[in-house]
């Protein structure tokens, strides 16, 4: 088990090689998908001096409310993150769009197959936007696609250890 998920690693980190997580501060076009937004990159991004028109599909509205609709902390997290840029507008230079249809019923029952990421692409194609994710799959598939990525690497939440839980009585 443990060889086969240092091989992952080790084909991860190469699939990473070939992406950028660098922007350039000029007005650009960018659609944002599901992964960045629960990060809470864009935020970040736009401080640090990203400006011109986010493009945040509505089929990112839709994986974020399904979340929260679960209980799901990170629907939350997103949905969050998405109404601080109306705050953000204010302050920076950007602009803010929603796009598209929410997904149809395909769509969603095939998620897990790439049909809400396709969606996702198919708004950067269609507004010659750059790609901003979080998810390395969605990034070298936008790569595949000659669509140009901002890929921002999430952090890896170490789970604590609990000492106590050693010591439970039974």
């Amino acid at each position: 088990m443990f060889s086969k998920k240092l091989k992952t690693q080790k084909i991860k980190s190469k699939a990473r090689r070939t992406l950028s997580s660098k922007f350039v501060k000029q007005n650009k076009n960018y659609v944002i998908d599901t992964s960045a937004v629960i990060n809470r990159f864009i935020s970040h991004l736009i401080k640090k001096g990203l400006n011109g028109k986010i493009i945040i599909p509505n089929a990112v509205m839709a994986e974020l409310e399904n979340l929260a609709n679960k209980g799901r902390e990170e629907g939350f997290v997103g949905l969050d993150e998405i109404a601080s840029f109306h705050k953000l507008k204010h302050n920076f230079p950007v602009q803010i769009y929603f796009y598209g249809n929410r997904p149809n019923e395909m769509q969603i029952r095939f998620a897990k197959s790439g049909e809400i990421d396709s969606v996702i692409r198919d708004a950067a194609i269609k507004n010659k936007a750059i790609l901003i994710t979080a998810d390395l799959v969605q990034a070298k598939t936008a790569q595949a696609y000659n669509i140009e990525v901002l890929f921002l690497k999430p952090k890896i939440k170490k789970q604590k250890k609990s000492f106590f839980k050693f010591w439970k009585k039974k």
